[in-house]
């Protein structure tokens, strides 16, 4: 038996022991995880820093952020109505006599998480997708992401501390290093793999997909791949608040290098007086944008062909790029625009380009906006920088934008995810594989689940969520209402 096999053989085992632990003792595997990381805080972001480039005061917010959402899907599965519990009591009078039925959300069974580049702790070993899985009563395998191998192998040790101390399953949680061609390939096609959980590339993430669809039983993948987050510019904002836009859309496109999967890589406007003020101080603004490096050599190799290439397209002129030259593994910071005309002629100013980059289209009208936004592919997010007065003009293109992306955003950057309950980090493809679902917040765990009905079935063989007695005291829709009332 291969590593692999014995880790989905362990994987499965694992499963069937910690799908039957209460809500409460898996919230409180999942608190222990988080105290284990932030015990070894002092020991997790110097190797972060140095394998990532990331600055510390970075790290130190994202390790937070990655011990919150523990916290916070272990709040979630203690309170427990996430499970969508739904009762039908039985009718016998009725004609044919109506069954009693019983429906509720069960974990589907392992899952593999990979790890993503650009956030070594929250979108990584302990992450969003790893908590999510956790919560939902699955177990899980992490492919450790190489660019930092060290800081994903340190998470997972403090994570078996967690087991250690709370006594779950020995192998609730692994972790597997290795090539993702051939390690990755080889998780998503075992036959024990029941969901993926990935953040990356499009190639990375479609290739995922394209494995798990050739199973003999195929798998969901929930990818998180490829978005350029366009924000629309309308033209009153543009006349009142042009300096302020151009501060802080520069800050949004350099923030972290561009290394955010919400960077605002498109900004599409009408032409105007006050747009060609925009761009000249957007210009501005990035020409100051110091270069840093990027989090590996790999991610920097593509930026930079993926800059070349875009500044190499026909009719596209650079308005602003960092007066200081980048040294080594360092991004350029770069703005550029191109006419609507031309850019609806050229599939290739709609590809991402990873790192801080964005791309201005310039409009003859708002019917070449909604003609430019109709040619887009599905995204991450979309936003619109608007007045009153442009709501009001602009309500068609606002409404299309709600087609585009899983979160839409009026007046501020998209860069940034809060994490919470009414937090959507997904999209339609291709910023995902599955726009039905997201990759933050506490419906994540949806991700991880399956719904099963129970027909007929004496109230002593029920999960607790479904006795009559409720004795975990959630909220239920029993006969169409709503109540946490016992039957």
């Amino acid at each position: 038996m291969n590593d692999i096999d014995m880790v989905m053989q362990n994987a499965r085992h694992a499963f069937n022991s910690y799908k039957t632990l209460s809500p409460a003792k898996r919230a409180g595997f999942l608190n222990e995880i988080a105290a284990a990381i932030e015990a070894a805080r002092e020991l997790l972001i110097p190797v972060a820093h140095e394998e990532s480039n990331l600055p510390l005061p970075r790290l130190n917010g994202e390790l937070s952020r990655t011990t919150n959402q523990l916290k916070m899907f272990a709040r979630l599965i203690e309170e427990g109505s996430w499970v969508e519990a739904a009762i039908d009591t039985a009718d016998a009078t009725r004609t044919p006599p109506k069954p009693d039925t019983r429906k509720m959300l069960l974990p589907a069974g392992p899952v593999v998480v990979f790890g993503a580049s650009n956030f070594p702790f929250a979108f990584s070993t302990a992450g969003g997708d790893t908590a999510s899985a956790l919560a939902s009563g699955s177990s899980v395998v992490i492919k450790g992401h190489s660019a930092h191998a060290k800081t994903s192998q340190l998470v997972f040790e403090a994570m078996q501390k967690a087991i250690t101390k709370t006594g779950v399953h020995t192998h609730t949680v692994q972790h597997v290093l290795g090539s993702g061609s051939t390690a990755g390939k080889a998780l998503v096609v075992h036959p024990n793999t029941t969901a993926v959980g990935f953040t990356g590339s499009f190639s990375g993430g479609k290739a995922l997909w394209e494995y798990a669809n050739q199973r003999e039983t195929p798998i969901p993948v929930f990818a998180e791949m490829s978005s350029i987050n366009p924000v629309v510019f309308l033209p009153d904002t543009l006349q009142q608040n042009s300096a302020a836009l151009a501060k802080s859309y520069a800050a949004s496109i350099a923030l972290g290098m561009g290394q955010f999967c919400t960077n605002p890589g498109l900004l599409l406007a009408v032409q105007s007086d006050a747009l060609d003020n925009f761009l000249t101080l957007l210009g501005n603004e990035i020409t100051q944008t110091l270069p840093q490096k990027m989090l590996h050599s790999g991610i920097h190799a593509a930026y930079s062909k993926g800059l070349d290439a875009a500044l190499s397209q026909k009719g596209i002129e650079k308005i602003g790029q960092a007066a200081k030259a980048p040294g080594e593994g360092e991004a350029f910071p770069t703005v550029a625009k191109v006419k609507a005309n031309i850019f609806l002629q050229n599939p290739h100013f709609r590809e991402e380009v990873f790192g801080p980059y964005s791309l201005a289209v310039c409009c003859d009208s708002k019917e070449e906006l909604i003609v430019v936004l109709k040619q887009l592919k599905g995204q991450l997010t979309t936003t619109v920088m608007a007045t009153d007065a442009d709501i009001t003009a602009h309500q068609d293109v606002i409404d299309l934008q709600t087609t585009l992306a899983g979160r839409i955003i009026l007046n501020d950057v998209p860069t940034g995810v809060e994490v919470c309950a009414s937090m959507v980090h997904g999209g339609p493809y291709p910023a995902t594989t599955d726009g039905r679902f997201t990759s933050v917040g506490t419906t994540a765990i949806k991700r991880w689940v399956r719904p099963v009905c129970f027909q007929g079935f004496k109230n002593s063989m029920l999960p607790d969520a479904l006795k009559n007695g409720n004795p975990q005291n959630i909220w239920r829709i029993v006969n169409n209402e709503w109540t946490n009332a016992a039957i």
